[in-house]
């Protein structure tokens, strides 16, 4: 793995046993010693875990156009953002396929910061500076300058207010503060948002790297447990969040990926607004379902989905869910799931059809945070 990029935590996590495996380009932990299911019930328990993201990107926007610059490149409507708040959005380009699914950050008036897939960090890159050559506008990639954490579960807060002297009770879902991190040997400032990938009430800290080991270790010390890869993706799998390369990408667009609400053809043209109102009109040729075995059974991506017997799509997403205690799915389908029984669905696995039914989202209960108390 010597032609990979390492995280700048990469020592860290050796050092607590992690097991590590190539993603998105990088060397990222898939587990530590005590296995995924622990990390993933420290996670959904009462604890907090401990993740490092690093391997996504940043990049800011800045300039006298940035919100006419951000409405025209992304889906939602950045105008609605107000100081200290993220929005969920997408990048598509001109036939309404995604480039990405990204959050932007409203710094203030004329200052964004987004952060976007590690994949696809590069390409989004040249795509939104190509694209702000029509702008009065600057867009710089500040990933090599920046680690990412994420702090996810019910002692989150708990354990990042020992950190900082920031209020983190009024930090809302979906906004951010910059708090000022305070340790022995060091004083910094953090961008800190209450969003994050798992379901659980938490916090992503955007870190200059300087003081990524500091906080990292003050983390863990205060009772934070590191996740890995494993157990993230059971965790967002439980939620059905979608995935770039799995529920979205360069083939489907927002009608067909259920993620229409975070497109709003309302707000004035956009790229890919042509496309995607085209699809909508005509309809979907294929449907994103959620999926939940009622046989014994793991769904894995690529499995094919059974209707009566006949095959009609496949798994993008399988896994088991512990919370759930059994086996969930997200598929694409070609046969809209409203015209058919919600039980007369099956995945095969290993050959045999194992039964399911279309469920609604999420497979397990968020504990997110969705307002200050």
């Amino acid at each position: 793995m010597s032609d990979l990029k390492k995280t700048p935590l990469h020592d860290n996590h050796l050092a607590l046993k992690g097991k590590m495996v190539p993603f998105a380009g990088f060397s990222m932990p898939v587990q530590y010693g005590k296995g995924a299911l622990k990390e993933y019930h420290s996670v959904r328990g009462t604890g907090a875990g401990l993740f490092d993201i690093s391997h996504m990107g940043q990049v800011r926007v800045r300039g006298v156009e940035a919100l006419t610059f951000l409405q025209y490149a992304s889906t939602n409507n950045v105008a609605s953002l107000v100081d200290g708040q993220v929005q969920y959005a997408a990048l598509l380009n001109k036939e309404g396929t995604f480039i990405d699914d990204i959050t932007i950050y409203r710094v203030e008036e004329n200052h964004y910061y987004l952060c976007v897939n590690a994949g696809n960090r590069d390409k989004d890159v040249a795509h939104l500076q190509a694209l702000a050559v029509d702008f009065d506008v600057a867009v710089t990639d500040e990933s090599d300058a920046t680690t990412l954490l994420a702090l996810q579960g019910e002692s989150a807060q708990r354990i990042l207010q020992g950190l900082s002297s920031h209020d983190l009770e009024n930090i809302s879902y979906y906004h951010f503060a910059l708090c000022a991190i305070t340790l022995d040997t060091l004083q910094c400032t953090v961008l800190v948002s209450r969003t994050g990938y798992t379901g659980e009430d938490g916090f992503e800290l955007y870190i200059p790297n300087h003081a990524a080991r500091p906080v990292w270790c003050a983390l863990i010390a205060a009772g934070a447990e590191p996740i890995g890869l494993a157990a993230r993706d059971m965790l967002r799998s439980e939620m059905g969040y979608a995935l770039y390369g799995h529920e979205i990408n360069a083939e489907v667009t927002p009608v067909e990926a259920r993620l229409m609400w975070i497109t709003k053809l309302d707000k004035g043209d956009f790229l890919g607004r042509a496309a995607v109102l085209a699809r909508k009109e005509a309809g979907a040729s294929r449907y994103l379902v959620a999926l939940q075995l009622t046989g014994r059974g793991i769904a894995r991506e690529g499995y094919p989905v059974l209707h009566q017997g006949i095959l009609v799509g496949n798994v993008t997403t399988g896994q088991y869910s512990p919370l759930a205690e059994t086996g969930i799915a997200l598929a694409y389908i070609d046969i809209d799931p409203s015209h058919a029984q919600a039980d007369d669905f099956a995945v095969e696995i290993r050959n045999k059809a194992v039964a399911a039914k279309v469920t609604a989202l999420p497979f397990v209960r968020s504990r997110v945070r969705r307002s200050s108390k």
